[in-house]
């Protein structure tokens, strides 16, 4: 994902929930609605959230230091992971909790047109960010499918996004039921109903950024394609013959550890290994540009070494060469 297109979305969703904010906080006031006072909360937490990736991808940039050799780029993961919790408790279930006692103690919806007349202004402000968001995820998903783009993606700003204006959305719907119905019937349960729609919806959002942002805290391997392009990469077919195997890690969206024990001829010497495994660092580079950090080992092949895999060596075998 490109870091300009997820800042972009990200801006886009932080003006648009802003405004929002405001036009149902005034609805609420003048109206009485749990929904919209649900609502107005939702897009509180939604533009904190915005702000909380935008931090976390400006800290995301800090430079590696001695203590964290390989930078800081995990931090976005981080920010992503609060943005679940943010979204869960603040949002999912005070609008839980506000449209149970709406449906425990309901009270007549005052001047009804306010909160109509402010969550069609909402749906078009959300709609307008959602559009931003689909057009800059839709340059990063490439073939997959939306399911699988927002379980693929390394980079969180962009499914977070698309995630929060899609329920955001689907939000304002059921708050427009909520109280369109209570207008029609007079009775103020059906906007608790909405309401509590609302904080469900919510929680299960939450629910989906906190398992995919835990799984890119714990670490993911590169994609599949990714992995072969790195394979076919360190081959040359002359001096490294094969890969016995190897492991990718993303220590950021933007940046990709490569470790790999590599095969190489019993006859040639140190000088040529050493700088066939320079070329070797230059074509992976070439191939995959967020690979930064490459750690090749040489040995020699055996099928028994390639079935054992690297959990297997207990000693460093080989003279390892690490490069960054």
């Amino acid at each position: 994902m490109s870091t300009e297109g997820g800042t972009k979305a990200l801006v886009a969703a932080l003006s648009a929930n802003l405004g929002i904010a405001v036009s149902k906080f005034v609805a609420f006031a003048f109206s009485g609605s749990s929904s919209m006072l649900a609502e107005g909360v939702h897009s509180i937490a939604d533009s904190g959230n915005q702000v909380l990736l935008l931090v976390g991808g400006k800290r995301s940039k800090r430079a590696a230091t001695e203590e964290h050799p390989f930078g800081y780029g995990r931090e976005r993961y981080v920010y992503g992971f609060l943005v679940s919790i943010v979204l869960f408790s603040i949002g999912g279930m005070f609008a839980i909790y506000e449209g149970y006692e709406k449906i425990a103690h309901p009270h007549e919806l005052d001047n009804w047109y306010w909160p109509v007349g402010v969550l069609l202004f909402a749906i078009l402000l959300e709609g307008y960010s959602f559009l931003t968001a689909y057009r800059e995820a839709s340059k990063d998903k490439g073939q997959h499918g939306w399911s699988a783009y927002i379980r693929r993606a390394k980079a969180p700003e962009l499914p977070v996004v698309l995630l929060e204006d899609s329920g955001a959305l689907v939000g304002l719907v059921l708050a427009l039921l909520g109280v369109g119905l209570s207008a029609a019937t007079g009775d103020a349960v059906w906007d608790g109903i909405g309401t509590l729609c609302i904080g469900v919806l919510l929680v299960v959002i939450a629910l989906v950024l906190a398992l995919e942002t835990k799984s890119l805290l714990i670490g993911e391997s590169a994609d599949a394609e990714v992995v072969t392009k790195i394979r076919e990469a360190l081959v040359d077919h002359d001096t490294v013959t094969s890969v016995i195997h190897m492991r990718t890690l993303h220590v950021g969206p933007e940046e990709l550890l490569v470790a790999a024990k590599i095969g190489v001829n019993a006859e040639d010497s140190a000088a040529v290994i050493a700088e066939a495994i320079d070329h070797a660092e230059v074509r992976v580079r070439k191939a995959v540009p967020i690979a930064r950090a490459i750690y090749l080992e040489p040995d020699i092949y055996s099928e028994e070494k390639a079935l054992a895999g690297p959990d297997a060596d207990a000693t460093p075998g080989g003279p390892g060469r690490n490069t960054h």
